[in-house]
């Protein structure tokens, strides 16, 4: 999909790519100047990590954000905050995000077709 739209990205983690130089405004131009659509879901996901604000705990919350996303089968993920708090004197990180779904159809797939959406997408991978 990355190449299509002509996204620069980096890998990040297994199966989760961070798309360079865009925010959630860029990206839904690119998406919609190529004919396809983006979805963005209302409902706030969260987590939270130990420590300040490092690369080790970020990437730590961010797990946490793509464990409870990767089960709704939606494609992309925008995170819209990193906070840093203390509570007791002990630092942690709060990431906030936002799951979002890019595909040709101008109406959202049920989760099925977003199941097997990301399942030919894997083998296409591979």
């Amino acid at each position: 999909m990355s190449q299509r739209l002509g996204l620069e990205q980096d890998r990040y983690s297994p199966g989760w790519c961070v798309v360079r130089a865009l925010n959630g405004f860029s990206l839904d131009r690119k998406v919609r100047g190529a004919g396809w659509n983006s979805f963005f879901l209302a409902g706030t996901v969260t987590a939270s990590a130990l420590g300040s604000i490092k690369e080790g705990s970020v990437r730590a919350a961010l797990q946490r954000v793509f464990s409870k996303v990767r089960t709704e089968d939606f494609n992309c993920l925008e995170v819209t905050g990193i906070v840093a708090r203390h509570f007791l004197g002990i630092p942690y990180i709060t990431v906030s995000a936002h799951s979002r779904h890019i595909q040709q159809s101008y109406l959202l797939d049920n989760p099925r077709a977003r199941q097997a959406g990301a399942t030919a997408a894997g083998l296409a991978q591979a």
